[in-house]
């Protein structure tokens, strides 16, 4: 046994006006033909209550309604007939059209038009006066226009609808944009904060270890003085760091991004650090004179630099430890090699590593699509060393001359 859904309440409502519109006219004596005599005129309320029933399966079983609407449609024709019966079946083809299938939707207008056609043709053809387009009129009324305007409405949802759903998948998209955009900002804050004050950390720890450990008055001074030095410019820088992050990335003064220019420095600095490690920094600058690289790169160099160095000068042997800076065609290359003999071979003490570094590293490289390697090699002597090698995109943006 099928059992339909419990009715909407709204067509509970309409259904209980249209009977009771219908027995209005009934009681008036009103109907639609006035010779149909061999029934009695009470049988005229047979269609009207199965119509008006009907109406409470207009949302939860259209077709049903439907098919069930155009049997009483039909006897109602046997009877002196009532207007609430038509109208009634009028709203049961909008329904089927608008809470129906696809399917239906697409059936309906189109059979609901030829039964229009073909019931004018057909009455023209029979009576042959001009009054005959009255009765295809009634029938398109009934029928064809309901159809029409449940297409139309159903068309409307459906474009609302879709415009919706599109609406939520663009909130959805720059939602997931935001999300991106916020962890690739994180990450590169992560890699800004680790290359300014991983140097001056290592540094500190590598010098409070030796002052820990060598009991000479000197040793102790000067490991001390350069921790003060160290820690004074890492907080100078973390402070920067965190003005800019305040102020959302606006600042009284402009922040300038470390460029290759401060490679002599940079190394200076490293000799200072490792003074008590072995260590002898070069610098190879094979460059073209007057080269000009993108900011971009040349931050990406530096920042490879200077973790390649503080590396080294957590773990790296005694010897020489040599930066190389080379440019081929649209290609700028950065090696920075150093001593690797294992760890029991290097006097002094050592920082420990988290291997964020190498991390940082390699998505600077990768945001640029460039290559880094990064392990031990051997040099030109046979001796052992450990080799960190980017190759970077880099275009000269120097103007060309008039």
């Amino acid at each position: 046994m099928t059992r339909f859904p419990r009715p909407h309440r709204d067509d509970i409502l309409l259904s209980v006006c249209s009977l009771l519109a219908g027995l209005l006219l009934y009681v008036l004596g009103l109907h639609n033909q006035s010779n149909r005599d061999l029934l009695p005129a009470w049988v005229t309320l047979v269609p009207l209550c199965g119509m008006a029933s009907l109406e409470l399966l207009r949302r939860t079983a259209p077709q049903v309604a439907l098919t069930g609407g155009t049997l009483f449609l039909v006897a109602d024709q046997f009877t002196r007939g009532n207007l609430a019966t038509v109208v009634i079946f009028g709203d049961l083809v909008y329904a089927a059209v608008v809470y129906g299938t696809a399917r239906a939707a697409r059936r309906i207008p189109v059979t609901t038009g030829m039964v229009t056609l073909t019931a004018t043709v057909g009455m023209l053809a029979y009576f042959r006066t001009p009054e005959a387009l009255l009765f295809g009129m009634i029938v398109g009324v009934v029928s064809f226009a309901p159809a029409i305007t449940g297409v139309t409405l159903r068309n409307q949802r459906e474009a609302t609808e879709a415009a919706r759903l599109r609406a939520e998948q663009t909130a959805l998209l720059a939602e997931m944009d935001r999300t991106q955009a916020v962890v690739a900002e994180r990450a590169r804050m992560a890699r800004e904060l680790h290359d300014m004050v991983a140097n001056h950390l290592s540094a500190i720890a590598i010098h409070s270890t030796a002052a820990l450990s060598i009991d000479k008055p000197e040793t102790s001074l000067q490991a001390l003085s350069v921790i003060r030095e160290n820690s004074v410019q890492g907080l100078a820088e973390m402070r920067r760091l965190i003005g800019l992050l305040r102020k959302g990335g606006e600042s009284d003064e402009p922040a300038v991004a470390p460029t290759l220019d401060g490679l002599d420095a940079l190394l200076a600095q490293s000799r200072v650090f490792g003074a008590d490690t072995g260590l002898a920094f070069v610098l190879e600058d094979h460059r073209p004179q007057g080269l000009r690289l993108p900011a971009p790169v040349e931050l990406a160099a530096y920042r490879i630099v200077q973790e390649s160095l503080t590396n080294t000068l957590k773990h790296a042997s005694p010897g020489r430890v040599t930066v190389v800076l080379a440019h081929t065609g649209d290609t700028l290359t950065v090696a920075v090699s150093s001593p690797y003999e294992g760890e029991a071979d290097r006097p002094g003490p050592r920082a420990p590593g988290s291997g964020a570094g190498l991390v940082g590293m390699e998505e600077r490289v990768a945001l640029l699509d460039g290559e880094l390697t990064a392990g031990p090699a051997s040099a030109e002597d046979g001796a052992k060393i450990w080799q960190v090698r980017a190759q970077l995109p880099a275009e000269d943006d120097t103007e060309p001359s008039a």
